[in-house]
């Protein structure tokens, strides 16, 4: 992790400690450079639930499998409940007035719901840490008007903390536990594994379940589930992909939503060491529809630049065993790269990084962390002068 990066996810956990001791009741609205937002609910300083993040349904539909078994939000029966619910109570915790509900007609055993409670905080809090960049916004007197438990702070982030180190240490971190495994080579993957084996990835590895919805199933970690995916994953048999949230199970259930096409514009390459700066690069650019390409070993950099030949590169300026400067010296002597924009990535906006960084060739320089609209101009304006040069000549 980046200095940026960890500065930025030192002020989320500041921004909590500091309402801790304030003994804070209301929300915590956070959001990062892609559009996802999350939303804490807290009363005297202590967490009391969390929602929103990319699968706000399917985190609460895959908990409540975990530790409800006996509630499934499927029954036609309890879609009247899911109604009224959403009645009485705004939309963005719908699904905390349901749980409040079932509890107070004892359909459900309190301890049931402090360890779904407990268990949805978590991955929240896992999903804020994995964020480069996230912004909080307070809002007081707007704390839940039932509380089921209430969430030590420090506790709380000390074990999403754990968590991501965890992620980090299964060297998986550029990887989201958001996103669905898809098989991408059967024959293959047959050829590589017993019959036994090839039938159970066939069932799980749909593209409809997330890793996270794939540990509830398998009853194991989400960590134990991605690195035992891992080495299919590296071989290109099996493609991590994103998918949409589910519908609100209230009446009338609403209609899916359209996926998201596959990008199809120009390739963009990013060459830094930190997975979390790849992924905000991955999110920015695969959104506003362009071709995505990460490398994270410089040492290989260039052999994967020559292969996959992108239309702009992003490269870091500092990383173990080689650095921007040398990538970017070197990927100026090809004749295949005389053109292609260059953009020095850097945490450090000094002048003698950017008087040398334009020595060795660099078209342009671009602080860290990303942020949205800085990427997508600087993006558009290389892509544009580089068009221009290939129709007319880089003499006019």
């Amino acid at each position: 992790m980046t200095t940026a990066e960890r500065n930025a996810t030192d002020t989320f956990v500041q921004k909590l400690v500091d309402l801790k001791q304030k003994r804070f009741s209301g929300q915590l609205s956070l959001r990062d450079p892609l559009g996802h937002e999350w939303t804490l609910y807290l009363c005297l300083g202590r967490i009391s639930y969390a929602t929103g993040g990319t699968h706000p349904v399917r985190r609460w539909q895959r908990n409540l499998t975990a530790h409800c078994p006996e509630m499934d939000p499927r029954q036609p029966k309890l879609l009247s409940e899911f109604s009224e619910a959403s009645s009485t109570a705004p939309e963005v915790y719908w699904e905390y007035q349901v749980l409040c509900t079932w509890l107070g007609q004892q359909r459900i055993a309190r301890a049931q719901v402090v360890a779904m409670i407990r268990a949805i905080v978590a991955e929240v809090l896992l999903d804020i840490t994995r964020a480069a960049q996230v912004t909080c916004e307070v809002k007081r007197d707007n704390a839940l008007p039932t509380q089921i438990v209430l969430i030590d702070i420090e506790q709380a982030l000390l074990e999403a903390e754990q968590a991501w180190q965890a992620w980090r240490a299964a060297k998986v971190a550029d990887r989201s536990p958001n996103r669905a495994p898809v098989i991408k080579q059967p024959e293959q993957l047959q050829q590589q594994t017993s019959p036994t084996v090839y039938r159970v990835l066939k069932t799980l590895l749909d593209g409809q379940h997330t890793l996270r919805d794939i540990s509830v199933q398998m009853k194991r970690d989400v960590v134990e589930v991605i690195r035992s995916l891992l080495p299919y994953i590296q071989a290109g048999l099996v493609e991590l992909t994103n998918i949409p949230d589910l519908p609100a199970p209230i009446s009338p259930p609403t209609s899916s939503p359209l996926p998201t096409p596959s990008p199809s514009g120009p390739l963009i390459a990013c060459v830094d060491d930190s997975p979390v700066i790849c992924q905000a690069m991955e999110g920015i650019l695969t959104t506003a529809g362009y071709r995505f390409v990460a490398i994270q070993d410089s040492l290989r950099a260039i052999a994967t630049l020559l292969a996959r030949k992108p239309d702009l590169i992003f490269l870091d300026l500092v990383m173990p065993n080689t650095n921007g400067y040398e990538i970017c010296g070197s990927l100026r002597k090809l004749s295949s790269f005389n053109n292609v924009p260059i953009v020095i990535l850097t945490g450090n906006d000094g002048i003698v990084d950017r008087v040398r960084a334009k020595v060795v060739g660099s078209s342009d320089f671009l602080g860290k962390p990303p942020e949205v609209e800085a990427v997508l101009e600087v993006t558009r304006r290389h892509l544009a002068k580089s068009q221009y040069k290939k129709t007319f000549g880089s003499g006019h």
